[in-house]
């Protein structure tokens, strides 16, 4: 009998491994954007834990800041890593690595040197582009004389050094920033490219969450929805969790914290604020799911933060 219960419950155990293939990770930042990037993991897709004793896992270059960093992996296996260089200027950030521990290629990207008037360069991305071969840059600018005029930007780029001129990428007819995309693979009715991008038109005021569905990852875009989210959200990152598409933002106005809304099928959303659980002071950054072999590594890592090396 006893043989028979260890042997169920090893079993179970198999079956519960087999099941999460995959954990989820937690790449942010906190205020004010000077002490680097934070890893959290989560098992379910919901409740992240600190990784590192909560220390961050590098630092910024020196005199810099790191804001609104976005994870990726790429065809060839290796992270990149870009983020906001500072609130205002003209450029971005950009780190790679093979392990997510040790990372390399420290670099300002000046990706709106084109454009002198450029006010603010914000919330990068990069997404592979299968068809062009090339990495999708993408980020929201502002232009000095139009400090309140967003649009989201893109530029195109084959090894992350050189760059085409950027041009304003998507434009639905109103103020845009932090834009994110999700690929859906997981359902034949509901395979799409999805934006999620923040609506921040001022009168009438909005600062919402809103999406669009386009047929590849350069577009072009439609059936843009309805806001869902309420007003002051801002930074969106969607993951699928099972069955379900989970998008976290950022509610900035006080009480201050992450909140989620998720649906199954990418029209009625509901609020996910309660179940989900993220480290306190958390700000805009993105959620990429990793192997448990990968994310057994990064639970054994403790240790002091250093300066990526360029």
């Amino acid at each position: 009998m006893k043989r028979a219960t260890v042997a169920a419950s090893m079993l179970l155990g198999l079956m519960t491994v087999a099941a999460r293939a995959e954990s989820y990770l937690f790449a942010y930042f906190r205020e004010p954007g000077d002490t680097g990037i934070y890893f959290a993991l989560s098992h379910d897709g919901y409740h992240y834990a600190l990784l590192n004793d909560g220390s961050p896992w590098f630092l910024p270059p020196a005199g810099q800041k790191i804001r609104d960093p976005y994870l990726t992996q790429g065809p060839d296996g290796k992270y990149r890593l870009v983020w906001t260089w500072d609130w205002r200027g003209k450029s971005i950030g950009f780190a790679e690595s093979d392990d997510l521990q040790h990372w390399t290629g420290t670099r300002e990207i000046p990706i709106m040197a084109d454009f002198p008037e450029t006010n603010n360069t914000w919330a990068p991305e990069i997404y592979w582009d299968t068809m062009a071969g090339k990495w999708l840059v993408l980020w929201s600018s502002a232009m000095k004389g139009e400090p309140n005029n967003h649009h989201i930007w893109s530029s195109m780029t084959a090894d992350l050094k050189s760059f085409s001129k950027p041009s304003v990428w998507f434009d639905p007819g109103y103020v845009t920033i932090d834009q994110t995309i999700f690929h859906n693979v997981s359902r034949k009715d509901l395979a799409a490219w999805y934006l999620v991008f923040k609506d921040q038109n001022q009168d009438p005021l909005r600062y919402q969450i809103r999406v669009a569905r386009g047929p590849s990852v350069q577009g072009p875009w439609s059936n843009i929805s309805g806001p869902i989210t309420p007003t002051w959200s801002e930074g969106p990152s969607a993951l699928q969790v099972g069955d379900r598409y989970v998008v976290f933002y950022d509610y900035y106005r006080p009480p201050a914290r992450f909140k989620a809304v998720e649906t199954t099928d990418w029209v009625h959303w509901s609020d996910a604020t309660d179940k989900i659980d993220l480290p306190h002071g958390c700000k805009h950054g993105s959620f990429l799911k990793i192997s448990d072999e990968v994310a057994g590594r990064l639970e054994q890592r403790h240790g002091a933060a250093k300066t990526a090396s360029r």
